[in-house]
């Protein structure tokens, strides 16, 4: 239900709710424009999930222009021109360094913090909040305060505060342990705003295939992935890096990042191609296998292949080859050696689906960009109220396109909740 009040709202305070990147973005960005600043945290200090992004190091941004930036967006990529334009990539990197924490570019042009730490970053932001005046209290926000067709504060912990514009900034629903609970879309829909269906994107895939749980905790690096659409043959995806197998299925950054090109309402469609050895052709790698074979001629096949694959894949790889396991290497066809190759060159993993979204990276869906004003990240709705971050549905691959989207997104949603009570 939709709360009302007939008290006079503090017309000179913006109240961000979340202390993720997004909503510690707004509030210095208000701060910095000389709005009295609450930021409403519901954890024990902000920047949770950030602390834990990029496995702790926290890519937080990618060095490359805007119109390369948005073809990294798959989701409503149109509605960010603005938030990009008014501060991109090259701002964050200012931002940061300025707050000094040095950072430096990594393959891919992604940017890390040069100490790998995302501690650092969060530091840093915590640091300038409380230097630009910003006010941090903690408490879960449980319904936001109208008056005239206007947001004016939000009941948070059992108290009302009240503020002229109100920024919510509170994620998606994945990593929900952080506090990313899917709280902000019931505020906005007691409001009347739409919510996508949220799902997960930059997620762990699911697999029925035993190999995946006989083979896990294999990590895997410098191969190739291909995603293909079994119903049509196409290629959806291709990476070359690391991916790890789990008793589950597959994770790793490469599979992550093919997730959010894949449908995970179409189940058993998809298939992943992983090219063991990319670096070598057929022809090569078949020198590769004779040079193997004559090391260990008088070996069974199960046992000669120790310096080609992991220890963990030789079983399985052996099994899909065909090749029985006790034949000595010296006995083994041309023919044979062709299927090895192949099985090397192209190890196929059905997919069955996506971990739940409690252990995405990213949430795809959230408020309908429709509703939002995109020059201001104002609520087309309700006077007052701002969007930024991941509860809005922009959701992008990996490589530090999220966390640019929050930063961009919450800059100019603080700026303009901050405009709209000081004009």
């Amino acid at each position: 239900m939709m709360s009302t009040i007939k008290h006079r709202a503090e017309n000179g305070t913006v109240l961000v709710v979340g202390g993720g990147p997004a909503g510690m973005m707004a509030a210095i960005s208000a701060a910095r424009l000389g709005a009295s600043v609450i930021l409403a945290e519901r954890n024990d200090r902000c920047g949770r999930k950030l602390r834990i992004t990029g496995k702790g190091r926290c890519n937080l941004t990618n060095d490359c222009p805007v119109n390369e930036f948005l073809q990294n967006v798959p989701t409503n990529p149109k509605f960010l021109y603005a938030a990009l334009n008014r501060f991109g990539t090259e701002d964050t990197k200012t931002f940061f360094e300025e707050a000094g924490v040095p950072l430096k570019v990594e393959r891919g042009r992604r940017v890390f913090p040069v100490s790998d730490k995302a501690t650092d970053i969060v530091d840093a932001m915590v640091r300038l909040c409380r230097k630009s005046g910003v006010k941090i209290i903690n408490g879960k926000v449980s319904s936001l305060l109208t008056d005239g067709g206007r947001v004016c504060g939000a009941v948070c912990a059992g108290e009302e505060i009240y503020a002229g514009a109100v920024v919510l900034c509170t994620g998606g629903k994945s990593y929900s342990k952080t506090g990313s609970d899917g709280i902000g879309y019931k505020l906005a829909e007691a409001l009347g705003h739409e919510t996508v269906t949220p799902k997960p994107s930059l997620v762990p895939l699911i697999s029925r295939d035993g190999d995946c749980a006989r083979m896990q905790g294999l990590s895997l690096k410098n191969v190739a992935l291909k995603i293909t659409d079994k119903l049509n043959g196409k290629t959806l995806y291709e990476d070359f890096g690391e991916m790890m197998f789990t008793h589950f299925g597959l994770t790793g950054p490469m599979i992550l990042s093919a997730s959010a090109h894949m449908n995970g309402d179409e189940r058993e469609r998809y298939e992943a191609w992983i090219d063991l050895k990319p670096a070598l052709d057929e022809k090569t790698l078949d020198a590769r296998i004779l040079s193997d074979f004559a090391k260990y001629s008088n070996r069974d096949f199960a046992n000669s292949l120790c310096d080609l694959l992991p220890q963990k894949m030789i079983d399985v790889v052996v099994a899909r080859s065909g090749i029985d396991a006790r034949k000595k290497v010296n006995s083994i066809t041309k023919e044979e050696r062709r299927a090895l190759s192949g099985v090397i060159k192209c190890f196929k993993v059905s997919v069955s689906g996506f971990r739940p979204i409690e252990e995405a990276i990213v949430t795809k869906g959230g408020i309908s960009v429709k509703q939002i004003d995109p020059k201001t990240m104002e609520s087309k709705l309700l006077r007052g109220l701002f969007f930024a971050g991941e509860i809005i549905d922009v959701d992008a691959y990996t490589g530090g396109y999220n966390l640019q989207i929050a930063f961009s997104t919450g800059v100019l949603a603080g700026e303009s909740a901050a405009y709209s009570i000081l004009e």
